[in-house]
């Protein structure tokens, strides 16, 4: 297929990429409560150019970069050849997590419909609230987050630059991931939400809170993906009974302390906790699953929803979330259509 395709109207389109960069991103409390590694604004700077230079060789024309404060994108891009692909939109700046849904309806206004989130679970849960039909490569900054893949920069480029060059159809190659789908009554709080990895019940925990979580604490965990091989919640269902991104189920578990079955999981980087098990069990996508208060409701680490004793939520696993890139995928489907050889 060649660099460009043709629109309905017969006019020439532009192969769009827009890469979304949260430069906080691997540098919070984790670091100082537990050992998770520090991600800096220059790797993520050196991440950018590679992701960059990647997906214009592999078909992408224009790509779209976000403002932030650290300057991260604009330094990365500000000595190449081929600056003038790269458009940096410009926002008003609100240092929250607001700038990173500014930065996304940017793009998605300009017609990107395939993204590159540099971010963790949290960055990644934004794009998908707001747009669950995008296709997006969740690519890690070395934090404890499950959703993000941890690949070379230069090779989730070029993966993402062949899906949105349209080289290889999204449906060919990706699967929409699964989310858990939240739904309360309390006026004071968004009534209905997303998580893309856990949502939990936690007892006698603090709303808004950043510190790892407490074993002690942990009351009922819905979980869209128990990976063993993980570090967080995820690991408490994985050593149970393992769920990854393409089984289509989810995990239930019920938490106390006296238990009859116990994990030791790395919570967090370096801090591992022995968790107590009452009972646990797989969840059919569109199962409804009923949570009881009092206690906070954290979505993917952010404890955002307090439950009280007579207050309930309703949680449902559904596969309706954004599309995944997953490079080692899409590079060898590339390699068998001889995307990536030519003759002489």
């Amino acid at each position: 297929m060649g660099v460009y395709a043709q629109s309905v109207n017969g006019a020439l389109q532009e192969n769009l990429l827009g890469i979304i960069v949260n430069p906080m991103s691997g540098r919070d409390v984790r670091r100082v409560a537990a050992r998770a590694s520090t991600s800096t604004h220059y790797e993520k700077q050196q991440q950018v150019t590679r992701l960059v230079l990647a997906a214009l060789h592999n078909g992408v024309t224009r790509i779209f970069l976000g403002d932030e404060p650290f300057r991260i994108s604009s330094r990365a891009v500000e000595h190449l050849p081929q600056r003038a692909s790269v458009d940096i939109l410009k926002y008003p700046l609100t240092h929250t997590a607001r700038d990173t849904e500014t930065m996304a309806d940017l793009m998605w206004a300009a017609g990107c419909r395939v993204f590159i989130v540099l971010g963790g679970d949290g960055t990644n849960r934004i794009i998908a609230r707001r747009y669950p039909n995008a296709c997006i490569l969740p690519l890690s900054t070395g934090t404890n987050n499950v959703f993000p893949v941890s690949v070379e920069a230069s090779i989730a480029g070029a993966a993402a630059g062949l899906i949105a060059s349209r080289q290889l159809a999204i449906e060919e190659t990706c699967v929409r991931c699964k989310q858990v789908h939240l739904h309360t009554d309390l006026p004071e709080v968004r009534q209905t939400d997303i998580a893309l990895i856990d949502a939990v019940l936690l007892k006698d925990d603090e709303l808004g809170s950043l510190l790892p979580y407490s074993a002690d604490k942990l009351s009922t965990l819905v979980l869209t993906r128990a990976e063993p091989a993980s570090v967080g919640l995820s690991p408490i269902g994985g050593y149970l009974d393992a769920c990854g991104h393409r089984d289509d189920f989810g995990l239930l578990v019920e938490c106390a302390n006296q238990g009859s079955t116990q994990v030791s999981v790395p919570i967090s980087p370096g801090l591992w906790q022995e968790v107590s098990i009452v009972d646990y069990q797989r969840i059919a996508l569109n199962e409804t699953i009923s949570i009881n208060g009092d206690g906070i409701l954290a979505l993917d680490g952010d404890r955002s929803i307090s439950l009280g004793k007579s207050e309930s939520a309703v949680l449902r696993v559904r596969r309706d979330g954004p599309w995944i890139i997953e490079p080692d995928l899409v590079m060898r489907m590339a390699s068998a259509k001889g995307l990536l050889s030519s003759n002489s």
